[in-house]
């Protein structure tokens, strides 16, 4: 029997030694602050969520954070 190529091909965030996901706080970047880009979708998320915006956060705490609202307001969820 024969291997589709489907079938023959890992999952990025599987392997051990993938970057495609790794934890907020082993980001070398982590302590920065947070990205246009977070605080944009971190606002949105507190609003939905009636919740205290923190301007202060760096981009891991900011990862972080959102993680916890997308959870509470079902946003980012499959």
């Amino acid at each position: 029997m024969t291997q589709s190529a489907n079938d023959s091909q890992e999952n990025p965030k599987s392997h051990p030694t993938s970057n495609a996901e790794k934890d907020p706080g082993d980001w070398t970047t982590g302590n920065e602050p947070m990205t246009g880009a977070q605080a944009s979708y971190l606002k949105t998320l507190c609003e939905e969520a009636k919740e205290q915006f923190d301007d202060t956060l760096n981009k891991a705490d900011a990862s972080r954070r959102i993680d916890e609202l997308q959870k509470k307001t079902g946003r980012g969820s499959q």
